[in-house]
């Protein structure tokens, strides 16, 4: 068992994890008030770029099995609100706000032909809310509190999917839509809470764990998890919850989905571990065999409808969101083998997905860019005239595929270790075929980019705001698919320390 380090904050490195959160949400309304357009930028990738450094530098010092207990104000749990960072949470705030730094440089070009002029600093303002939202979820430990920043982070993508309608006026009901399933889920979420709390007579994550330890479950408690479920199965966009997320991420700007397909649906996935495994006990999951025979059909229905539709898209941003319900799947699929080497390949592959996706959706920004449009008759024959962002895509499309050699590959070929261990052979033959289908929508995007005539051959490529970070994560998916030791190691801690549900030393 993990072995907790509480002592109380006096230093800066010691109000690391509330920092990694206070400084983008300061610096939101410090870009309003200022409200110069040229500051906008300076200020949100200055307090992204430190939210990035500060993750490295928490993720290192968990990685060892370790957990950092912060107390907000001094004030003890369960009475105070406790931050508690491990290597689950830590992993994936390396993976948001690297995210959220490389996204940054990429927005330049990007919204000045995607966003009307006078909107740029609010922009920037509900980016580093949403940034900050999304921070504030994973590194919480307080039950409550996770609702909090959900809201942040919700209200925030609300209005920058809504700001894609300079570009098509269709942007304001996927907003719409968005906006009220992500209420319900997030009412869902807040009455499961309610129940929780009920139930335990706390809100601190370690104190109902151990609550539920000592008094055992009942209906009350029961009922708080069917309700935490649904509410955060709307929120990662579970198959058949996920009917907002085709429009969102298709009429959003394209800078704006970079930055949601690689983040949101995976803080919501980390929301979902984390109650299930550390609030709620893997005993309890394993007695409720219904997690695993509900999670695992939708996960492989996921895996399959979603990709199945993603081949008939003719537009390549749709396409890319229908394969991430795929992707989700996948991670889905980990986690119901209830297994160290399941959760190990699901939480390997929330990051891998993360910097593929995010490597995608630049690209096809980019071709929004100068081609104004990201339907297949619009960007045909683009490898030709822009072959840096065409490479970039193809090397991310080959590793949503799972080729060999890049990070795709490192997360299925887990996952299907993971069921095979098992012995469950069929759920590893169907992570094969789904990948098939995989091969079938990315060759598609090949076929456009590099095998038909280009529509204007006077276009040029994109500018190098675009495709450096395009590019850094482009070349991240070949890193990470060759050199695991990161991603695996912090993976493995981290499945272990879910498994072993919260560890009691603290309190």
């Amino acid at each position: 068992m993990a072995t907790e380090h509480i002592h109380i904050a006096r230093t800066l490195v010691d109000h690391l994890p509330i920092l990694v959160v206070l400084v983008p949400f300061l610096a939101a309304p410090l870009t309003v008030l200022l409200g110069a357009r040229r500051l906008a930028w300076p200020i949100a990738f200055a307090a992204s770029l430190t939210s990035f450094l500060i993750s490295i530098k928490l993720l290192l010092q968990v990685l060892d099995g370790g957990v950092i207990s912060y107390h907000i104000g001094g004030w003890a749990p369960p009475l105070g609100i406790e931050y508690r960072i491990d290597a689950a949470n830590a992993f994936v705030l390396l993976l948001i706000s690297a995210i959220g730094t490389i996204v940054m440089p990429y927005t330049i070009q990007s919204i000045k032909s995607e966003i009307s002029e006078r909107h740029h600093t609010l922009f920037y303002t509900m980016y580093l809310l949403c940034f900050t939202g999304l921070l504030g979820v994973v590194a919480t430990g307080d039950a409550f509190n996770v609702f909090v920043f959900l809201e942040i982070s919700s209200l925030s993508t609300y209005v920058l999917v809504a700001m894609g309608a300079k570009m098509d006026k269709r942007a304001l009901t996927a907003a719409y839509d968005y906006l009220i399933m992500g209420t319900i889920g997030a009412t869902f979420f807040v009455i499961g809470i309610g129940f929780l709390y009920a139930g335990t007579g706390t809100l601190n994550m370690a104190d109902i764990a151990a609550h539920i330890t000592t008094h055992g479950v009942d209906r009350t408690i029961e009922t708080a998890f069917a309700f935490i479920m649904v509410g955060m199965g709307l929120k990662v966009a579970i198959y058949p919850l996920h009917l907002w997320l085709p429009n969102a991420y298709t009429y959003a700007p394209s800078a704006v989905t970079s930055f949601l397909a690689a983040t949101a649906t995976k803080a919501a996935i980390y929301v979902l571990l984390r109650f299930m495994f550390s609030v709620f006990q893997p005993e309890f999951l394993f007695e409720l065999n219904s997690v695993r025979w509900l999670l695992m059909p939708l996960a492989l229905v996921a895996m399959f409808a979603a990709s199945l539709i993603a081949v008939f898209q003719s537009d390549l941003k749709r396409m890319l969101a229908y394969s991430s319900i795929a992707q989700i799947g996948y991670i889905l699929l980990g986690i119901g083998l209830l297994s160290t080497t399941g959760l190990s390949a699901a939480i390997v592959h929330l990051f891998n997905h993360g910097i593929t996706k995010a490597a995608l959706f630049m690209g096809v920004g980019a071709l929004v860019l100068r081609a104004g449009s990201s339907f297949y008759v619009k960007i045909e024959g683009m490898g030709k005239v822009m072959p840096w962002t065409s490479f970039a895509i193809v090397i991310a499309g080959l590793s949503l595929i799972g080729v060999p050699g890049t990070a795709g590959f490192i997360s299925k070929w887990v996952l299907v270790q993971a069921a095979l261990e098992q012995g469950w052979w069929p759920i590893a033959l169907a992570v094969v075929a789904s990948s098939l289908l995989a091969v079938i929508y990315v060759w598609r995007i090949f076929e456009v980019l590099y095998m038909k005539q280009p529509v204007d051959p006077a276009r040029r490529e994109a500018p190098l705001s675009m495709l450096i970070p395009m590019w850094i994560m482009a070349l991240s998916t070949i890193w990470f698919g060759l050199d695991t030791d990161l991603t695996m190691t912090a993976a493995r801690a981290a499945a272990d320390g879910l498994l072993n549900g919260f560890t009691m030393g603290g309190h």
